[in-house]
């Protein structure tokens, strides 16, 4: 099968296509026809080799992590999908590779897509479906009318979790350039700062809950808006101690994200607040609870541009540029 593969680690080395063999079918999986995939900014990190202390890659690796298709074969103990089913998903960490023809994917990990939906938007919804779904259920237990500040919000993660926020019933305010104003505005944001122009924590004080996706000073001037007890999940700063424990990572590495960490607990102590790492899991049937949203029309999907499957490289250029409103989705070609 026709596959987008890195043969090491590096930011500066090519993504190239190449073919690699069929994937090899467990008992509970789906041999999915992939349609459409799309990229995130896990993809970049995982091949610039930011990762290596979170996960292990044998290489070649081919890269991607959501996608959506049609399921080809069932492995024998499958009870939830038939070959012919259209599904979307996000692949368990150790099985990534959605940049390919086919894939591979235990049953429990994905779900029937959203009928309202193409393939290239189904495509776009499940890594930062899940990111955000399990920042606001799981970690901060997001209620009606408490306020949220989520960072980029013209972003593949911003643009899905401000439309679930307000959902949710939440206040929510948001950062952006002054090209995502518009954007943001349409999908519900209540108060939009311009980080261009403005500082964020000198303009929002007494919220509940911040969403980060950019890590850095960032993450640490969010610490001022929160109020006693408010909490904050990043997807971009460092994993500390609480997250090696949740991972069980062992005693050694939760030792290790103690060390580097140690700025971020001293914020958490001084500001009585709670610091978290969101590492997003792959969940079915959290997928199902979006699918559902998608069809009613509560959030819908925020696309930037669609490349074929040959001008993957350049895609994840552009993506790694920062230019991207929404998401950046790679279409690709039709299975039987």
């Amino acid at each position: 099968m026709k596959s987008m593969v890195i043969e090491k680690y590096g930011k500066s080395v090519p993504l190239v296509l190449k073919e690699r063999p069929m994937p090899v079918l467990g008992e509970h999986d789906v041999l999915v026809g992939i349609r459409a995939a799309s990229l995130n900014p896990i993809d970049h990190k995982i091949k610039a080799g930011k990762l290596k202390l979170l996960l292990h890659y044998e290489m070649p690796l081919i890269l991607g992590n959501d996608f959506s298709g049609v399921v080809i074969k069932a492995g024998d103990k499958v009870d939830q999908f038939k070959p012919g089913d259209e599904v979307y998903g996000r692949p368990r960490k150790n099985r990534i590779g959605t940049l390919a023809e086919y894939i591979a994917v235990h049953q429990d990990d994905i779900s029937l897509k959203p009928t309202n939906l193409s393939f290239e938007e189904a495509a776009s919804i499940p890594l930062v479906g899940l990111t955000a779904y399990q920042a606001f259920h799981d970690i901060l237990k997001l209620q009606k009318g408490q306020k949220i500040l989520i960072h980029a919000g013209s972003g593949g993660v911003g643009t899905f979790a401000i439309q679930l926020a307000k959902s949710m019933g939440a206040y929510v305010a948001t950062t952006v350039g002054e090209k995502g104003y518009d954007l943001v505005k349409s999908l519900g944001a209540d108060q939009i700062i311009n980080y261009r122009k403005d500082d964020f924590e000198q303009l929002l004080e007494g919220y509940d809950a911040v969403l980060d996706t950019l890590g850095g000073d960032v993450l640490k001037k969010s610490f001022r808006v929160l109020k006693p007890g408010g909490k904050i999940v990043s997807v971009s700063g460092l994993p500390n101690a609480r997250f090696g424990k949740e991972a069980r990572l062992g005693r050694l590495k939760t030792i290790l994200l103690s060390l580097v960490s140690h700025k971020l607990t001293a914020l958490e102590k001084k500001t009585q607040t709670r610091y978290h790492f969101l590492f997003m899991k792959p969940d079915g049937a959290q997928l199902k609870k979006i699918k559902e949203l998608m069809e009613k029309e509560r959030i819908i999907p925020v696309i930037d541009r669609v490349f074929k499957f040959a001008e993957a490289p350049q895609a994840l250029e552009y993506l790694e540029g920062g230019r991207a409103k929404g998401k950046v989705v790679i279409s690709i070609s039709p299975n039987p």
